[in-house]
């Protein structure tokens, strides 16, 4: 049966159809997926580009989205560095590098099979949205304290999330910039009404408010991810 994006849980709907809004109209381009999780932008993706998806977790493959066809790697690094050079035109990296030990050789990794006129979509924790989201959300003052002085989060599913800043991407591999910054959920997580968020007329409204305040500065600074647009120099 097929499935559709509206079938997820709210918050990753949500973040699903801002992310894919951000990312614009694609077609018959050559994409790479790194860390694919259970294919849900793979699959959307490859309804009209070719897509290659990699993902280490054996039962989020299992679990995937395949409504359309693309190719799943199951693996990590090792997978990326089999790849030919230049030959992505596009390489997605969605709330990855935060869980990646080695994720300054991913980046250079993805410098190399990317094509000259190619971009990097990395969507990545911002901290200063996870302070705002203890304090405001969760009344947990001593973990926005910890956020603060620099300490890492940690996540329920993943393990520690090792904060990173944006500018690290171009640190981390010179011959890459970052030629835009936009902001994801900078409103819904503070509505706390549950039921609320499960209306559709509300997610649509959520949706384009956050589309809106997106490139804003202000906003995307409090954002809790950041979605980064990355070319080669």
């Amino acid at each position: 049966m097929s499935r559709k994006v509206t079938d997820l849980k709210p918050w990753e709907c949500l973040m699903k159809r801002i992310m894919w809004k951000q990312l614009g109209d694609i077609h018959d381009k050559k994409i790479l997926d790194f860390g694919s999780g259970t294919g849900v932008t793979a699959n959307y993706l490859a309804e009209h580009n070719d897509v290659t998806a990699i993902e280490p977790d054996e039962e989020s493959v299992r679990e995937r989205w395949s409504d359309n066809q693309y190719t799943q790697i199951t693996g990590s690094t090792d997978e990326l560095r089999k790849l030919a050079d230049e030959t992505f035109d596009m390489i997605i990296c969605h709330n990855v590098l935060e869980y990646a030990e080695d994720r300054a050789d991913i980046v250079k990794e993805f410098a190399r099979i990317l094509k000259p006129d190619g971009r990097i979509s990395i969507v990545k924790h911002n901290r200063a949205g996870r302070v705002m989201q203890m304090v405001v959300l969760l009344n947990d003052f001593e973990h926005a304290h910890s956020l603060l002085n620099g300490s890492d989060g940690m996540s329920a599913k993943y393990g520690a999330i090792h904060y990173y800043e944006d500018s690290d991407i171009e640190k981390w591999c010179p011959e890459l910039t970052i030629t835009k910054t936009l902001g994801i959920r900078t409103f819904w997580d503070m509505q706390q009404n549950q039921e609320i968020q499960e209306d559709a007329d509300w997610q649509d409204k959520m949706v384009e408010i956050e589309m809106r305040v997106s490139d804003m500065d202000g906003y995307k600074d409090i954002a809790f991810l950041h979605h980064l647009m990355i070319k080669k120099r």
